[in-house]
């Protein structure tokens, strides 16, 4: 017990110095708490969710089949169940705009891609419709209400039988806008209505366990040639949108939780070491006491081995507690904006205080036991005598004279200090490093993810897009009056080819003297389209090793063109951080046999009046399918800034914790170790505030080197988060600006003359007899 009471007394003798191992310790228990617990029941959830609602491996389209003929695929080895489903493009329209209806048929008996019903019930007959919960909550529609919507050339009405959500759809789009794009069951009875005929144009494969879906979709393919069935492509559930971008959030923060507590812990294992053995030697006298009376050496050991049991405790209590009061909200609050997943809850366990307080007690204890075991060999007596002062050795700088002699007194003293006790200053520094090198990472990603935000305005300068249906084209000799400039473009949905590899993309074609769409090279200068090539975007590039003048290989996959391939000259590298399409002109393309017919038009208009007047008139056309402008660009980027703007924030608020524990704490040890030479110094004459600029200015230099060394670590971290946020269908701007750099290291400096002013204290209540005493 009394060693206990002593324990509590040295905390409080040192509580900033106890308070910093704290933070530090709650940083990495706030991280791994919160981390584990989104991506533990993210993960847990959706594999639940997915395996209840029978999420199918594989969708296969078709022109169209048969009931009969669908039916005949179940026959291929490894299918347990297939159904075939009608699915169209419809719309909604609305007095202030219109939004997108995907119409997926339902079979009465359904048992793949199963809705989750959150109102009402499933559509039984032809007037019936189930309408997904997140679009009804946005249009305020119920069960019981009439919705009608356009499909092709026809009006349908129906009446609401149920709202749900559906697995397949846990992910809609980047942005997850349930305003402008909804999702909606009819039963099979309204399939006639719809496509003037009963039949399917997409069959959902159950594949049973062990067998491969690539290999049954390959089957597929070969008996639908058989057959000469209509067959157009495939994709599988792990190339899904939706499964693969929940998969890549639960890998992306498992990977989180791991790195970042592991990092923190061991910097704080090292801060600990050191500040250890300052206990110890500071107690010398009392171990030598304590061994005198009798105390074993391993409850001496297990005495101060408390102190960091106690800093671990309470560290990772407040870290999990913290994470409980502000991740788990954020997270569930993140994931609602992020996914479709009804009923999923985030709640944090307290067993997640267990892992991050049995780590970091493990280094702390560690810890000890290094700094402590070599004074706990040593005799009572020995113990209990000071200890003896380090044997001083010239530097090598000392040994030149001409640059020895002129450096001033203080100066010698700083650099004999730094360059005599290496560790101490290595351990102060990588605290600093770690630190700049997030603020690095955060600063810089989030600059990065302002300016994808930001391009919309440097790229498009249309005031209004209109999208015409299937089959219709725009009219350039009927437009408003108030329009100043027009230009009508086409979009295919392609399959970029590589070897085996293949990924879905768009090519847009327009003409050459296009003053509505700029395109820029990777240094921001304006590249030209011509009808010699095809301009690729760097995403794709980056991830496929594409350089200009390469050929790249397009299919395209709309059943008008038949798969036909074209193989096309790359013309330059466009930058394009948003909606990575390839654009070519109408001339280039045509060279491949394929006709261009125009499918939406690019207009900017005179002055404000006009464009609402265009936008009237454009939305009163039945031919137009939907009308945007550049805001609804500028939301996606928006989208990802601020999914990503609370890790980034955290990254920022860990760096400041762990600078500043580290500087305070090593330059708390430092005080004390030199408390002797500075009470010299004092009694010499010294003045107060000379004597602080000898400590502090020491503080200055090894945050100077730190950050020498951390810029060129930073870049590379830098690289590996942007290359974890870009991916093909997503370019993330891949440079960091040199405000940025300048930002952080202002940053680090800024946060080692705070603990700089935190510390004048401690060098003011230096004891002058204690530390002068002499050592026998």
């Amino acid at each position: 017990m009394t060693l206990w009471l002593k324990l509590v007394r040295d905390m409080k003798q040192s509580i900033g110095q106890f308070i910093a191992f704290v933070l530090i310790i709650a940083v990495g228990a706030f991280f791994y708490a919160g981390l584990v617990t989104y991506s533990n029941t993210l993960s847990g959830y959706s594999e639940d969710y997915f395996e209840k609602h029978n999420l199918s491996d594989l969708s296969v389209y078709y022109e169209r089949i048969s009931q009969q003929d669908a039916a005949r695929l179940s026959e291929i080895e490894g299918i347990a169940k297939i159904e075939g489903r009608y699915t169209v493009d419809a719309v909604q329209t609305f007095e202030d705009g219109k939004a997108a209806l995907k119409l997926h048929s339902i079979p009465a008996q359904n048992e793949i891609n199963t809705p989750a019903l959150t109102e009402g019930r499933l559509p039984s007959g032809r007037g019936e419709i189930l309408v997904d919960s997140h679009y009804a909550k946005e249009h305020q529609l119920g069960a019981g209400d009439p919705i009608r919507v356009s499909a092709g050339d026809k009006s349908l009405t129906f009446t609401i039988s149920g709202l749900g959500e559906n697995a397949e759809y846990a992910k809609k789009n980047d942005t997850q806008d349930h305003k402008s794009y909804g999702v909606a069951y009819v039963a099979e009875a309204a399939i006639p209505e719809i496509a003037g005929g009963f039949f399917y144009n997409e069959v959902l494969v159950d594949a049973k366990d062990g067998y491969d879906p690539d290999q049954i979709g390959e089957s597929i393919a070969v008996k639908s040639e058989q057959e000469q069935l209509p067959y157009v492509g495939q994709l599988s559930k792990e190339r899904s949108f939706s499964y693969s971008k929940i998969n890549e959030t639960i890998y992306n923060n498992g990977l989180m939780s791991r790195v970042i507590p592991f990092v923190l812990f061991v910097i704080e294992a090292v801060i600990l070491y050191l500040a250890m053995s300052r206990i110890l030697d500071a107690q010398r006298k009392q171990v030598g006491i304590m061994k005198a009376l009798g105390v074993k050496n391993s409850s001496i050991m297990l005495h101060y081995m408390g102190y960091p049991v106690l800093a671990s405790l309470a560290g990772s209590i407040l870290g999990c507690v913290i994470a409980d009061l502000v991740f788990i909200p954020f997270v569930t609050e993140s994931s609602a904006r992020a996914y479709s997943l009804p009923g999923i809850t985030f709640s944090l366990s307290y067993l997640s205080i267990i892992p991050p307080f049995l780590f970091s007690s493990v280094f702390g204890m560690l810890s000890c036991y290094l700094s402590g075991r070599a004074l706990l060999k040593e005799r009572a007596a020995q113990a209990m005598r000071p200890k003896p002062p380090k044997k001083m050795k010239k530097l090598l700088i000392e040994r030149v004279p001409g640059i020895w002699r002129p450096i001033p007194y203080r100066y010698k003293l700083i650099l004999k200090n730094i360059l005599l006790n290496k560790k101490k200053a290595l351990a102060s520094s990588i605290g600093v490093i770690v630190s700049t090198v997030l603020l690095v990472t955060a600063l810089g990603t989030q600059t990065s993810l302002l300016k994808v935000a930001g391009q919309a305005e440097e790229v498009y300068h249309y005031d209004l897009r209109a999208d015409y249906k299937a089959g219709a084209s725009a009219d350039l000799t009927n437009l408003p009056s108030g329009i100043a400039q027009s230009y009508p473009l086409s979009a295919y949905p392609v399959e970029f080819v590589k070897a085996d590899e293949t990924e879905k993309a768009t090519l847009i074609v327009t003409e050459t003297d296009n003053e509505l769409i700029h395109f820029f090279d990777e240094q921001e200068n304006r590249i030209s389209l011509e009808d010699s090539g095809v301009l690729v975007p760097k995403s794709y590039a980056d991830k496929y090793n594409i350089a200009e003048g390469d050929v790249v290989t397009l299919r395209f996959t709309d059943a008008k063109h038949e798969h036909k391939t074209a193989e096309m000259k790359v013309l330059d590298i466009s930058t394009q951080y948003a909606n990575p399409s390839f654009y070519c002109t109408p001339a280039y393309l045509k060279s491949f046999g394929i006709e261009v017919q125009p499918t939406s038009l690019l207009v900017a208009a005179g002055h404000s009046a006009a464009i609402e007047e265009a936008r009237a008139f454009f939305e009163q056309d039945e031919r137009v399918q939907a009308v945007t402008d550049k805001s609804d660009l500028e939301r996606s980027a928006q989208y990802i800034v601020q999914q990503n703007s609370f890790v980034f924030i955290m990254f920022i608020v860990c760096a400041v914790i762990l600078s500043f524990g580290a500087i305070y704490t090593i330059s708390s040890i430092n005080i004390y170790e030199r408390s002797r030479e500075l009470a010299t110094l004092k009694v010499l004459g010294y003045q107060k505030h000379k004597i602080n600029k000898l400590i502090f200015l020491e503080n200055i230099i090894l945050t100077t080197f730190a950050v020498i060394i951390a810029l060129p670590v930073s870049g590379y971290f830098f690289d590996i988060i942007i290359a974890a946020l870009s991916s093909s269908h997503q370019q993330i701007p891949d440079q960091i600006h040199i405000t940025t750099l300048a930002a952080a290291v202002i940053f680090a400096f800024v946060l080692t003359l705070v603990s700089n002013v935190l510390l004048r204290g401690k060098v003011t209540r230096i004891n002058m007899i204690e530390s002068l005493k002499s050592i026998e």
